[in-house]
This record gives C-alpha cells, sequence and structure tokens, in this order.
C-alpha cells in the first residue's frame, strides 16, 4: 500500500529531477523501518543512470524536502537507478514485463508464504496475477511489498 505522503513527494521531487535532467520513476516510503527510509528511484533519458546522477538528485532533493517539512521526523534518503533488475512499480512496468518472470514478496504471509514466484500475467486495482505451472495466482496488492523481475530463471 503506497504511504499517503508518496503522491506530495513526487510532486516535489519531479521538478527536482526535470531541473537535473533527470525523471523520477518511483517513489517508496518505508515507514516500517527505523528511521524509516525514503527511496527514490530515478532515470537519466539522456543515457545510462550513473552514480553522478544519483548524488546529484540525492542532493538537491534532500535541501527541497528539508525546506518542504513534507517528513517532519528524521528519515533517511535513498536515491537510485531502478536498472535492469528493478522492481515493478508503474503500469507500463506490468504492462511491459507481463510473462516475465517475477518474485512477489507480501509483508505477511499470503496462503502461508511471503515469497511468491511465478510468470506475471497481470495487476488491477485489487490484485497481482501469477502463473505458476498453469496455475494461476491471485495475490492482494494490500499485502504486496515489492514485486521484481526474477533474474535467476
Amino acid at each position: 500500500m503506497t504511504h499517503p505522503l508518496v503522491p506530495q513527494i513526487i510532486d516535489l521531487a519531479t521538478p527536482v529531477a526535470e531541473e537535473l535532467g533527470l525523471e523520477v520513476v518511483g517513489v517508496v516510503f518505508h515507514t516500517n523501518q527505523r528511521p524509516p527510509v525514503l527511496r527514490v528511484d530515478i532515470r537519466n533519458p539522456q543515457q545510462d543512470t550513473g552514480l553522478n546522477d544519483c548524488e546529484r538528485m540525492s542532493r538537491a532533493l534532500e535541501a527541497s524536502l528539508d525546506g518542504s517539512d513534507i517528513i517532519p521526523d528524521a528519515y533517511v534518503l535513498e536515491v537510485s537507478s531502478p536498472g535492469i533488475s528493478r522492481q515493478l512499480t508503474t503500469d507500463r512496468e506490468y504492462l511491459s514485463f507481463k510473462g516475465f518472470p517475477v518474485i512477489v514478496f507480501t509483508s505477511q504471509p499470503y496462503d502461508g508464504q511471503q515469497e511468491w514466484i511465478g510468470q506475471l500475467i497481470r495487476r488491477d486495482e485489487i490484485s497481482v496475477y501469477l502463473n505458476q505451472k498453469g496455475r494461476v495466482i491471485e495475490i492482494p496488492r494490500t499485502l504486496i511489498s515489492r514485486v521484481q523481475l526474477n533474474e535467476s530463471r
């Protein structure tokens, strides 16, 4: 489930990224960690996203976040490139990687497990659907902590 501050953070981070020639491709706020971790994934549309891009974005975004007081308490800011082993977050990524092997991680056990491996079928407002050896598995989105490509296959 998306943290309620994420839309505000995206609204703040998007112009900061654009000013640097970058794009924001994902924001996740992990409040179950101490201190909480704000992860912002960026992409350089002109070239491979490098460490320099992440450092520039981190410095600029940190200044904007501190000035805005959106997040009143202490937190850790992580700016990174999603890379090929990225988590799937956007509708476009779910469409692009349909049929690919993925791992779905749940925040609590669902049907007795917290890790589901299968081929991505689709995602809707309620669930993510996987194909496990011809069997369709439906996992509620409210329980999903992350979905990522399974590179071991």
